[in-house]
C-alpha cells in the first residue's frame, strides 16, 4: 500500500495529498472492509445471505434485543401472502443444508411464524450468526475524515458507522452499507397534513400507532368508544379484531374514519381477488359496516385530536367543521414515514413527494399503483449519488405503502450481486410477482375467509 505524500506550500499549514496516491491507499483499503447490514429484519436478512452465497464479509446491526425485532411488536397479524413469496432463495438455500423444515408454502404464516420458523433459524446459522450485533443502534454514517460538504476523493473514501451500544459508542468502517432500518418505528401522526402536534403526543396513553394484540389489550378496549383512523389494510385488520372483541363486549362501540371519498374504494377486489385472503378482507369489512357494527365517517379530514373529558377529534366533512366526540381510545393506522436522521452526513437523491429512492418514485406513487402495478425493481434503481450507499426494503419506498416483501429480496440480490463484481447479475430480473400484488390482513380466524 502506498504511503500519502505531503506536500507544504509557503510554510503553511495546510497539506495537499496527490490525487493518484490517494485513490490508491483507499480503494486498497476499502477492498478487505465489510458490507454493513443495518437492520436484522427479512431484507437485511437476506441480504446477508446473498452476501454468504457470494463469498463476502458483512456486519448485520440490529437496534432491537433480538433479530426482526420490529415483526415482533406485530407477530399476531396474519399475512396474506403464502409462505411461497416470504422466503428469500439464497436463505433457503442455506437452511437446507440444516435440519430446518421447510413450512409448507401454500400457508399462510403470521409475524410470529416467519421469525421463529424462518428468520430465526436463518439468523442463527453459523455463516451468519456471529456477524450479527444486537442492541446496537446506529446513530450516523459518514465518509472517512469528510462530512456531506467535502468532494475530494469522497468516492474512494470508506464508510464510518458509528453505533451506540448501551453507553458506549463504536465506530465500524465499511466498503458499503446497506439501510434496511425499515419505517415501522416511525408512524405518521392522525393529522391529516401530517403535522406532528402537541396535542395529539400529550394523548400517548390513548393513541396506538399499529396493529395492536386486541386480544392481548381486550381491557382496554371493551365497551369502549373507539376511532380506528386510516384507510388501508392496517385499519382494516383492526377493525376486524375489534368486531371480534364487540360480539362479546357489545357495548364496544367502533368508528372508522379515513379520507376516501367513500367506504367502497377501502374494499378492493373482494371475491374478484386472485389472493383469496385479501379478497377475504374487503368482503369481511363490507359486511361489518353493512350490518352497522361499524361505523364509518369518510372523507373527513382531521386537523386535530384533543382531550377534554373524552377525546374529540376535529376536522372537515364535506367542506364543513366537524367534531366527533366521546372517544376513549384512538387507534391510528394512517401509515409510517422514513427516518432519515442517520443519513443526514450523506448524499441522497429522494423523491420530494414519496419520500422514497427518486429513481424508484415513479413506479410506486400510490396515486398511480396498487401493490400489484409495482414491478421488480434492482442495484441501478436503487443506486444513489453516495456510491456504495444503498436504502432498500420498505424505507427505500419512502411514504408509499406498497412495499412487497419479495420485491424487497430480489433489491438486496441485485445489490449483493453488484458489490460482488458480478453486475450482469446484478442487472437481471429474478422475480415474477402476481398481478394483483402481496400485502397483508390478519383475519382473526380462518372461517372468516368465507363469506
Amino acid at each position: 500500500m502506498k504511503t500519502l505524500k505531503v506536500i507544504k506550500q509557503n510554510d503553511s499549514c495546510c497539506t495537499i495529498a496527490k490525487d493518484i496516491e490517494v485513490e490508491e491507499t483507499f480503494n486498497e483499503l476499502n477492498k478487505n472492509l465489510p458490507t454493513v447490514i443495518i437492520g436484522a429484519g427479512p431484507i437485511g436478512l437476506a441480504a446477508a445471505a446473498h452476501l454468504v452465497e457470494q463469498n463476502q464479509s458483512f456486519i448485520l446491526l440490529e437496534a432491537g434485543k433480538e433479530i426482526a425485532h420490529n415483526i415482533r411488536t406485530w407477530g399476531h397479524v396474519t399475512l396474506f401472502s403464502p409462505w411461497g413469496y416470504n422466503i428469500n432463495k439464497a436463505a433457503k438455500a442455506l437452511l437446507e443444508d440444516t435440519d430446518w423444515k421447510e413450512p409448507d408454502l401454500e400457508t399462510i404464516p403470521t409475524g410470529h411464524e416467519l421469525i421463529d420458523l424462518y428468520l430465526k433459524p436463518l439468523a442463527e446459522l453459523a455463516q451468519i450468526q456471529s456477524h450479527i450485533q444486537l442492541n446496537s443502534k446506529v446513530v450516523g454514517i459518514s465518509r472517512q475524515l469528510n462530512d456531506k460538504m467535502k468532494s475530494k476523493n469522497r468516492v474512494n473514501q470508506s464508510f464510518k458507522i458509528y453505533v451506540e451500544k448501551g453507553d458506549n459508542v463504536k465506530i465500524i468502517e465499511a466498503k458499503a452499507v446497506i439501510d434496511a432500518t425499515g419505517t415501522w418505528e416511525n408512524p405518521n401522526p392522525a393529522n391529516s397534513t401530517g403535522v406532528w402536534l402537541q396535542t395529539e403526543k400529550v394523548l400517548a396513553n390513548h393513541i396506538e400507532y399499529g396493529i395492536p394484540d386486541i386480544k392481548v389489550n381486550s381491557t382496554k378496549y371493551a365497551n369502549k368508544k373507539i376511532a380506528v383512523i386510516g384507510g388501508g389494510h392496517s385499519a382494516i385488520n383492526t377493525l376486524l379484531s375489534l368486531a371480534e372483541l364487540k360480539k362479546e363486549n357489545p357495548s364496544t362501540k367502533l368508528v372508522w374514519i379515513m379520507r376516501k371519498k367513500s367506504v367502497e374504494e377501502a374494499y378492493g377486489g373482494e371475491e374478484k381477488d386472485a389472493l383469496e385472503a385479501r379478497g377475504a378482507l374487503g368482503t369481511r369489512i363490507h359486511e361489518l359496516v353493512d350490518t352497522g357494527k361499524i361505523e364509518v365517517v369518510t372523507p373527513f379530514y382531521i386537523s386535530m385530536v384533543k382531550k377534554d373529558e373524552k377525546i374529540n377529534i376535529v376536522g372537515i366533512l364535506n367542506g364543513e367543521q366537524e367534531v366527533l366526540s366521546g372517544f376513549d381510545e384512538l387507534i391510528v393506522n394512517a401509515g409510517n414515514r422514513p427516518d432519515f436522521t442517520i443519513n443526514s452526513e450523506l448524499r441522497l437523491s429522494i423523491d420530494t413527494a414519496t419520500e422514497s429512492v427518486q429513481a424508484l418514485a415513479p413506479l410506486i406513487d400510490p396515486n398511480e399503483h396498487s401493490c400489484g402495478t409495482v414491478r421488480a425493481h434492482g442495484e441501478e434503481i436503487l443506486r444513489q449519488p453516495e456510491e456504495g450507499f444503498y436504502i432498500v426494503g420498505a424505507k427505500s419506498y419512502g411514504r408509499a405503502p406498497t412495499f412487497l416483501m419479495a420485491t424487497g429480496y430480489e433489491q438486496v440480490r441485485s445489490i449483493t450481486s453488484y458489490l460482488s463484481g458480478d453486475k450482469g447479475a446484478s442487472q437481471r430480473v429474478e422475480l415474477e410477482l402476481p398481478e394483483t400484488g402481496v400485502c397483508s390482513i390478519n383475519l382473526v380466524n380462518k372461517s372468516n375467509l368465507c363469506c
